[in-house]
């Protein structure tokens, strides 16, 4: 039982969870008093006065009810999602979003695409130039950022989803992460669907080549559109998953920035900060021990910081040593 014990890791959603459970847990036995009682609400619609209302809803409606003033704080994966908010850009925003971060709980990860190897394709380009009529599996949830990621990933490539299905392709929306032995991965397995693009990745990239599938690049004149609106390349490396027969050029799906309104209230997000720092060894993450807090004010690899700090949140870091 130890050793089943040791080997858990808590899925993100439980992650997120505990997150903002100790985080109100913190918050609420401050000997300050709290500038707001907290509240934890996976959905919540505000009443007038009502108490301060956490989120660990990690899709973009968790960020449309934080700009609305229906939630104080919510997380949005990946952090590039925040930074593309941030700058009104890409296919989800018309106009910059009032958002500012106070942290990132670290999470290393990248997107991948799959498609089956008789197709014989090797860049997510050659779909769009060949005119394929795909069948592609999507993760179930609407509102996950994958699908609006992906929207922007086919426009830079120069055709759409829409193109896909006027071609005679076909879009699934179903399931979680594409994990051996789930019935997403058999869709892609027995040719029910020709291809798969989902996150998570280090629960399935090292099964896909061993399965008759071909893992496809983003073109470099791709991916540099897709930086110019917030994105940041990464790379799935063969060193890390060694049956890919090289390095796959990607993008970064790393990070969960937890975020408020730009113009929150400077003592509100002091108390965020607070209750993080006083109950950082109860906060489950993705590594072990205490909440690396060093590393989830700055711009690092699995903790990307892609829109500005709050200032309340920034002057706490500095304060304490942690920027």
């Amino acid at each position: 039982m130890a050793d089943a014990k040791e080997s858990y890791q808590p899925s993100a959603s439980t992650v997120r969870a505990r997150f903002v459970l100790e985080l109100a847990a913190g918050m609420g036995a401050s000997e300050e008093q709290p500038f707001r009682e907290p509240e934890v609400r996976l959905k919540a619609q505000r009443v007038s006065g009502g108490p301060f209302l956490l989120s660990a809803s990690s899709t973009l409606d968790g960020l449309t009810r934080v700009v609305g003033g229906e939630l104080d704080m919510a997380f949005l994966n990946p952090s590039a999602a925040l930074a593309v908010a941030h700058r009104g850009t890409g296919s989800a925003f018309k106009t910059p979003q009032p958002v500012r971060a106070i942290t990132v709980l670290p999470s290393r990860d990248q997107c991948l695409f799959a498609v089956r190897s008789e197709t014989g394709f090797t860049h997510v380009e050659d779909i769009g130039r060949a005119r394929y009529p795909l069948k592609l599996s999507l993760r179930g949830l609407d509102q996950h950022w994958l699908h609006f990621m992906l929207d922007d990933i086919f426009a830079a490539a120069g055709f759409s989803l829409a193109d896909i299905v006027s071609w005679g392709g076909e879009i699934r929306k179903e399931g979680h992460i594409p994990n051996p032995g789930t019935a997403r991965f058999d869709s892609l397995i027995n040719g029910e669907v020709d291809g798969i693009f989902d996150e998570g990745v280090h629960g399935w990239a090292d099964a896909m080549v061993p399965a008759g599938m071909t893992v496809l690049h983003l073109r470099e004149d791709t991916v540099a559109r897709l930086e110019a609106i917030g994105y940041r390349r990464d790379y799935l490396l063969k060193s890390r998953y060694p049956t890919l027969p090289e390095d796959v050029l990607t993008l970064d799906f790393s990070g969960w920035p937890v975020f408020v309104r730009d113009d929150a209230d400077d003592d509100l997000v002091r108390h965020i900060c607070a209750g993080l720092e006083a109950r950082r060894e109860m906060i489950p993450w993705e590594g072990g021990g205490p909440l690396p807090l060093d590393r989830m004010c700055r711009d690092v690899p699995e903790a990307p910081l892609g829109v500005p700090l709050h200032p309340a949140a920034e002057r706490f870091w500095t304060a304490g040593g942690y920027l």
